[in-house]
């Protein structure tokens, strides 16, 4: 069998090489991060993952499905904080359906420790790729010391996240494509702990959401009883990372806008000052691959802003549609590369899409009364007629639609609501008016 080598061992690093090890490949990952499983702190970012359909699949496919939902906090919607505390709560899907709140680095570790478990995977970590040659038959890693080594190895796949390695050798390739934008928002994390009494701050099965428009913060559960919150802030301007510094500017900004939270989080200054600023990009990028040598997956092909909940669960995908193409091409690595870009690419430019739409609505449109009655009428269709109508975001979130699909489908949605709303029908079960609208527009 051929020897493959994983450049990047994070998320979807780890689980391919699972993937792979259970077709009886030999295996050997690079990571460049210490091994999170005896570092003193996960090295990587720490932003909790919003872990749905999508992802729950690939996790099914290597029996780790019930193990990670476990440790999970489900959220079955979003609940809208607003300045003057009054609360607006919006559902994600059906009763029942919910994305799960988990960590990234302890879901990391756990797809580690499962991939140390295969004979066929070899997992080295502090080692940066510094070269990959011409033909992608060699690479060379350095250690924290210096110290180089030279690894050969039938295919490479890049898994090295947004800024890879391995994508900077397509680059500097003719006739590569590659799109790089970043936002003018950067984010910080933040903390709310456990109450006095040992209890959530907020509601536990909710994503908390503080829109104010230039800017953001929302809030995922841990399953220790405390909130991960993430700051959305402009980099520049009258209200941004740059104009908020001392612990005065800090603690006004705070009270103006988040003044619920405030109790909450005893140590909110400190985090601000001490935690670093991330940036937001979304990477799109073609070609995938190179002959039947090299190819990306996960963030090294795309890498999107997280306001979609759809990081993660695009990676995985990657990792089941590249597993279905090896099923589908036996060992003909360049039709097993060639098929799997061509399916993946469209879905993943349709996510990044999603993802920035997404965030001007989270950030501006979610506390405003017009989206809030939109949400409602759609949410209404989705229960009534469930048959006929399925939300965008119910496609993406609940389904294994390709985001292409859902996309496009969302375009056709908008239709059916304007006129809905337009006409002032009543969405109420077995509606002839509905029911034709929904058909002809679908149509």
């Amino acid at each position: 069998m051929k020897n493959i080598t994983l450049i990047g061992g994070g998320l979807s690093g780890s689980l391919l090489a699972i993937f792979l090890a259970k077709r009886g490949y030999n295996i050997s990952v690079y990571e460049r991060r210490p091994d999170p499983r005896i570092s003193t702190s996960y090295q990587g970012k720490s932003i909790n993952l919003a872990l749905s359909n999508r992802g729950i699949a690939a996790l099914k496919k290597v029996g780790l499905d019930e193990a990670v939902l476990q440790t999970a906090t489900p959220m079955n919607g979003r609940l809208m904080h607003r300045v003057t505390g009054e609360l607006s709560y919006q559902p994600y899907g059906k009763e029942g359906q919910a994305i799960n709140s988990v960590s990234r680095g302890g879901l990391n570790i756990r797809l580690l420790e499962l991939a140390d478990d295969y004979e066929n995977i070899s997992l080295n970590f502090g080692q940066r790729c510094i070269h990959l040659n011409t033909s992608c038959t060699e690479a060379v890693f350095e250690d924290e010391n210096g110290k180089k080594a030279t690894v050969k190895s039938d295919i490479f796949i890049g898994s090295d996240g947004a800024f890879a390695a391995t994508r900077l050798h397509l680059q500097l390739s003719q006739r590569f494509d590659y799109d790089q934008e970043f936002e003018n928002y950067g984010y910080k994390e933040l903390h709310i702990p456990p109450t006095a009494n040992n209890e959530f701050a907020f509601d536990k099965n909710c994503l908390h959401i503080w829109p104010r428009g230039s800017f953001m913060m929302i809030a995922l559960p841990n399953i220790d009883k405390s909130f991960t919150c993430t700051l959305f802030l402009p980099f520049e301007g009258e209200t941004s990372f740059a104009a908020i510094n001392t612990e005065e500017e800090i603690r006004a900004f705070f009270n103006s806008n988040f003044a619920d939270t405030v109790p909450f989080m005893p140590d909110y200054i400190n985090n601000f000052k001490v935690n670093p600023v991330g940036n937001l990009v979304t990477v799109k990028c073609f070609p995938w691959v190179f002959q039947d040598k090299l190819a990306l997956i996960g963030d090294a092909a795309h890498a999107v802003i997280p306001f979609y909940g759809q990081g993660m669960n695009c990676s995985f995908e990657d990792c089941i549609v590249l597993d279905d193409c090896i099923e589908n091409y036996g060992d003909d690595w360049t039709k097993i590369f060639e098929e799997y870009q061509k399916l993946r690419k469209p879905n993943a430019d349709a996510i990044a899409f999603l993802a920035q739409q997404n965030f001007i609505e989270m950030r501006d449109k979610v506390g405003d009364t017009a989206f809030l009655y939109r949400k409602k009428i759609e949410h209404q269709l989705t229960e009534h007629y469930g048959h006929l109508f399925k939300s965008q975001y119910e496609l993406v979130t609940f389904s294994l639609e390709p985001y292409a699909n859902a996309l496009a489908q969302g375009k056709i949605n908008d239709k059916i609501l304007d006129t809905l709303i337009e006409q002032r029908i009543k969405i109420e079960p077995n509606n002839e008016q509905v029911l034709q609208i929904l058909k002809n527009i679908n149509h």
